[in-house]
């Protein structure tokens, strides 16, 4: 043997060994469990229970050789690739046939030894089991009288205590019913106290009693005497012995079961198997002749060709003749079904005789079958892990044991399913125990020539290739689905272009009518509305969505999805009426902000992330079922419009990603959650008024910043800057938080301590700040009431003396009287 077959093997033995130990390990405690309540409470010792476990624990080998076989070889060949040393050994000349050369001299050696376990031990294992599991089973549970209530576990006696001191285990409050003489409660004994004792072969038990009484009546009547005799006597200590039997395990001889099936090697199952072949073919042979005898059938020799060689032209079953009435006929048509249904019971009665002689003899064939099969599986699981292991090069415990595992899984379900198949005779024997062998034969054949021309199992970028020109092709006979899709805004055209991109059937489109606006009393139409137009889809623009007219015109679009983007809320008679539903897609990380404005309330309140939802409508405003989700991280720079826009692009993809799933029917709905536990809770997203975007400078800093940036570009906070009486609007739409020194640094400058929130201070050319309740803010981008929107440092220029200006901060009273 050379020192690399030496290594190899090292490397090979070492973990088939640890895992055999741990797949076993893993299999008995199954096991255990099976019959943990078949082994409790019998006080066994665990002599017994070793013993039975360790039976078991032979009957598992078959399951365990083969994964121990697969998961080694796996780990093996995957740490040689792993380690770069599989790709040494070939670069020096050697073929991957002959690294796995010894291993495979080892697995035909485990091959041998599964088929000698399968033969040899586990016949002797099972009859072993069956034996003990019969003697524990007519073992009694341990006696244990419970308190304050009757026991009647041991046979002829009724047992009561009150109360027991488990240190001592005296009992107290004892009541003994003596029903060994089977004429009803005639033997009562009542004691203060008793110590209950079993001598160690169990046999008998032991009741001291202490401070009592017995009571006994004598109902013994005759016609001369009808009197009853009691019989009351006083002890101060009494003993009981109670005869038992059943209550210590014995072990009986274990030759009773060696007719069981899997109690038999292959000579005893060939024996046995010959023995009911010759019962069976008898039984045949009887109930054939009995058939053929019986009166069932009367006309035989007309169907006799030796008999008959060519029929008549004009023959008749049963007859021979045309029936002369049809009363005749109909006579005949009844006898006909009558010996069709007695025939049929004789059938049936004859495979019921049969069926146990046949059900056994499946079972045999099927256990001599199988003697073999576990040999050939773990030879095959040793050529599957290799070539597994060789083309993975991984090794250790974790993606090889996967992979492995789920091979094994596989041999596993197919195994039980065909040997259960062919127990019940769906299959033949031979094909129901060896269609696990066929399903892993071309596997092996397969992985082991990728392995030796060290090629890939799958080509992944051909994979991708090929299943993404599949879902598309796949798609395509389904993107004849009708869409009509509803939104208004800028934000809404996004979705739609993409729908459009790629090629789905947008039937009809449903925006907000036309509004004249402005001195010119110009009328202004819907981004959406410009964009169907453009590319030729029908737009319906109702005033209500309940008018029967619009209605009428919807359900003429005979629409199987309706999309919803930045729309009106619709009624029930809307969004109920395509097959496949109505969807929306929401700005925001649902259930959060659920209302009209999102985007705005997620800068407002400060969050650090945002995102876009899909969901079903149904009756409440935003709480339909969620499809999908995307996140979006906010940056410190962003403000609504930027926002805007990023969750437009991100939007559009989850609207087509969502109409596909929708039409695949392949995705269950996640139900909103209608509250968040914890300390966090839901935010709601409600209109913006005029009232939320005046500024609070009494607010912080951040909250201000946050403002802001929440209302810009539209509809902007604004505040209002007040001088001799008079007031101008001033909207901000960027703002900068100046921070705590900064903001000290400024008022040391111009020699102040504190200002009040709301105050302007500025140099006049290059900086604008306002004061906060808690710092202060830079304005970076503003614009007066009547002017033009520009920077602070050109609004600085034309705007004299800003420090002269208050802010009506803070005057929340007077602002509202104005509103």
């Amino acid at each position: 043997m050379k020192i690399i077959d030496k290594y190899i093997l090292r490397s090979y033995i070492l973990p088939f060994v640890a895992v055999l130990a741990v797949v076993v390990f893993i299999l008995m405690m199954q096991f255990l469990w099976l019959y943990i309540d078949e082994l409790v409470g019998k006080g066994l010792g665990i002599g017994i229970i070793l013993e039975f476990l360790g039976w078991g624990c032979v009957t598992i080998l078959p399951l365990a050789l083969p994964l121990a076989t697969l998961l080694s070889s796996v780990m093996t060949l995957g740490a040689l690739g792993e380690h770069f040393e599989l790709m040494a050994i070939k670069a020096a000349g050697i073929s991957l046939s002959r690294i796995l050369a010894p291993i495979a001299v080892v697995n035909i050696f485990i091959s041998a030894a599964a088929f000698y376990i399968s033969n040899e031990m586990i016949p002797v294992a099972y009859e072993k089991i069956y034996t003990l599991r019969d003697d524990i089973l007519r073992t009694k549970e341990e006696i244990k009288i419970p308190k304050g209530s009757f026991y009647d576990g041991i046979d002829g006696y009724v047992l009561r205590i009150d109360d027991r001191n488990d240190k001592s285990n005296m009992m107290y409050g004892v009541m003994v019913y003596n029903h060994t003489s089977n004429k009803g409660n005639i033997s009562l004994t009542l004691a203060d106290s008793a110590m209950m004792t079993i001598d160690k072969n169990k046999t008998h038990l032991s009741f001291t009693l202490y401070n009592g009484s017995n009571y006994e009546e004598k109902n013994e009547k005759n016609y001369r005497d009808t009197t009853l005799e009691l019989q009351h006597i006083e002890f101060d200590k009494q003993q009981v012995l109670i005869p038992i039997k059943n209550y210590g395990f014995q072990k009986s001889d274990s030759s009773r079961f060696g007719d069981e099936v899997k109690a038999m090697p292959i000579r005893r199952l060939r024996t046995t198997k010959d023995s009911l072949s010759l019962i069976a073919g008898e039984d045949f042979s009887r109930n054939l002749n009995s058939f053929r005898n019986s009166d069932h059938f009367r006309f035989e020799k007309q169907l006799d060709t030796a008999r008959t060689p060519v029929l008549p032209a004009d023959y008749i079953p049963e007859s021979g003749y045309a029936w002369a009435n049809s009363d005749q006929e109909l006579n005949a048509v009844k006898y006909a079904k009558e010996t069709a249904e007695n025939m049929n019971m004789s059938v049936m009665s004859f495979d019921r005789e049969t069926y146990f002689n046949r059900y056994i003899l499946r079972l045999t064939d099927i256990e001599l079958l199988k003697k073999l099969a576990v040999s050939v599986a773990c030879f095959l699981f040793f050529l599957i892990g290799s070539s597994v292991g060789a083309v993975i090069r991984k090794g250790g415990i974790g993606t090889p044991a996967i992979i492995g595992v789920l091979f094994f899984v596989l041999y596993w379900v197919v195994d039980i399913t065909g040997t259960k198949l062919a127990r019940d005779g769906k299959f033949t024997p031979f094909f129901g125990v060896y269609i696990s062998t066929l399903v892993l034969l071309p596997i092996s054949i397969f992985l082991t020539n990728k392995a030796v021309h060290d090629s890939a199992i799958i080509n992944m970028d051909s994979f991708k290739v090929k299943m993404k020109l599949l879902k598309t092709k796949f798609l395509e006979m389904f993107k004849k689905t009708r869409i009509v899709y509803m939104g208004t805004p800028e934000f809404a055209v996004a979705p739609l272009e993409a729908l459009l991109q790629k090629k789905y059937n947008v039937v009809g489109v449903v925006t907000v009518a036309d509004k004249q606006s402005g001195r010119g009393l110009k009328v202004n139409e819907s981004a959406v509305k410009k964009y169907a137009v453009a590319h030729n889809i029908p737009v319906l623009q109702p005033t209500s969505l309940k008018d029967p007219e619009f209605l009428e015109q919807l359900a003429a679009f005979k629409a199987d999805i309706f999309v919803v983007v930045a729309f009106r809320m619709l009624p029930e008679v809307v969004w109920t009426m395509p097959k496949l539903g109505t969807f929306n897609l929401h700005a925001a990380l649902l259930p959060q902000y659920r209302g009209a404005a999102p985007i705005n309330w997620a800068l407002i309140n400060g969050e650090k992330t945002t995102g876009v939802t899909t969901f079903m409508i149904d009756h409440g405003i935003d709480t339909g079922r969620i499809i999908y989700r995307e996140q979006v991280r906010i940056a410190p720079e962003d403000n609504a419009g930027t926002i805007h826009d990023k969750l437009m692009q991100i939007g559009a993809s989850l609207v087509v990603n969502t109409v596909e799933t929708i039409m695949e029917g392949n995705k269950e709905f996640q139900i909103q959650k209608m509250y968040i536990q914890g300390s966090e809770k839901l935010k709601p997203a409600p209109k913006l008024t005029r009232e939320l975007c005046h500024i609070d400078f009494d607010d912080t800093t951040r909250h201000v910043h946050d403002l802001v940036r929440g209302l810009s570009p539209y509809p902007a906070a604004f505040t209002e800057l007040e001088k001799d009486g008079k007031i101008q609007q001033m909207k901000i739409y960027a703002t900068e938080p100046m921070g705590t020194e900064e903001y000290q640094t400024l008022l040391a400058e111009k020699g102040l301590e504190k200002v009040a929130a709301g105050t302007l201070l500025s140099d006049g050319k290059h900086y604008l700040a306002i004061a906060t309740a808690d710092g202060a803010v830079k304005v970076l981008d503003l614009q007066l009431a009547g002017k033009k929107r520009m920077d602070v440092k050109s609004f600085l220029i034309g705007f004299r003396n800003p420090e002269s200006y208050r802010t009506t901060a803070g005057t929340s009273k007077e602002f509202k009287s104005r509103l």
